[in-house]
């Protein structure tokens, strides 16, 4: 069934409700710091979950604080990292954000940004033989993981499904990918042989998993973090939100290192409005082949002397890349 659509009066109505939420909350934040101690002194932490106006920050000694965000500097979300300052036991206010590295987003209800996580190193896309995988998702994916400066990196999962020869068929299907330079592990859940370099690859980064439903995400996050009902429990007792924190973006410690930032929000993650420059360079082996065609603003798709369509033909560029590049282009911002 189609998401009913929000008529402009009904979308301001959520902008009023929010902003005095935030305000309310703003208050609350500075009342806090005012009547705590003025003079504790600022620290630097990781926003592991944030839930409504509720955020979990993790010391550098790894120990969790439940904070309150001051006004005006901006939304945090998981991965943030922060200054915040002391207002009693386990308790405190955010007072800064720090420049993020890099943000994930995607588009809200009015199609503007809305970041989901941030200071990602790695950006995971899972894909399986049931359901049927998509290759236009999957580029869907490699482009937002160029634009925003982070290493993408395609797990085939549930590889036990396939036989040898339907396995060497699937496999084929996605072959194209090392070629590009793009890294791929094939697992299953039944062999923890194939997860041994997969874990080794998580350990040195700060990832997220995105992938269509059905794919096994959550068989896997539990795999990766068999202590995950105990990390879990210490941030529902540090900061009382409960069993709340499984349905937010929360940042977990991996246990050989590493980070994984585990979110219900990228299953319905889509690009937001991208022109065709920035589009272009989402897609980086046409890279050696831009600035090559006859027409400057050249859609690669009828024009004469076309460099990219030319090393298609030369088999230097995927055909379907090419065609998930137009599918791309093509389609509305937010729309997948």
């Amino acid at each position: 069934m189609p998401k009913r659509r929000l008529s402009e009066r009904q979308i301001e109505r959520i902008r009023t409700i929010q902003e005095r939420r935030r305000e309310r909350l703003a208050t609350r934040a500075d009342a806090a710091l005012a009547e705590f101690d003025a003079h504790s002194e600022p620290m630097e932490g990781r926003v592991v979950v944030r839930h409504g106006a509720n955020l979990a920050v993790e010391d550098g000694k790894g120990r969790i604080h439940h904070c309150l965000s001051r006004q005006n500097i901006g939304h945090p979300v998981c991965g943030d990292l922060v200054v915040w300052q002391s207002t009693g036991e386990d308790q405190g206010v955010v007072t800064a954000i720090q420049p993020r590295a890099t943000v994930l987003s995607r588009p809200d209800f009015n199609g503007r940004d809305k970041p989901l996580a941030a200071n990602l190193s790695q950006l995971v896309i899972l894909i399986a033989p049931e359901p049927e995988p998509s290759g236009y998702l999957v580029d869907q994916y490699l482009v937002a993981a160029e634009l925003i400066g982070v290493q993408p990196l395609i797990v085939g999962n549930k590889m036990d499904l396939l036989g040898a020869d339907a396995r060497a068929i699937f496999t084929r299907r996605f072959s194209h990918y090392p070629d590009i330079g793009y890294e791929i592990h094939w697992v299953s859940m039944r062999d923890p042989e194939t997860l041994a370099s997969l874990i080794a690859r998580l350990g040195r980064e700060t990832s997220i998993l995105v992938g269509q439903s059905g794919v096994g995400k959550s068989s896997l996050v539990k795999t990766l973090l068999p202590d995950r009902e105990i990390q879990i429990g210490r941030l529902s007792k540090a900061t009382g939100l409960g069993r709340h924190t499984t349905s937010a973006a929360t940042c977990y410690r991996l246990n050989g290192g590493g980070f994984l930032i585990d979110s219900p929000g990228v299953r319905s993650f889509r690009l937001g409005a991208i022109d065709r420059e920035g589009l272009q360079r989402g897609f980086r082996e046409f890279a050696p082949f831009l600035g090559r065609c006859r027409f400057a603003d050249c859609h690669h798709a009828h024009e004469p002397d076309c460099a990219i369509r030319e090393a298609v033909e030369s088999g230097s560029i995927a055909p379907e890349r090419l065609a998930n590049f137009h599918h791309l282009l093509g389609r509305k911002p937010g729309q997948g």
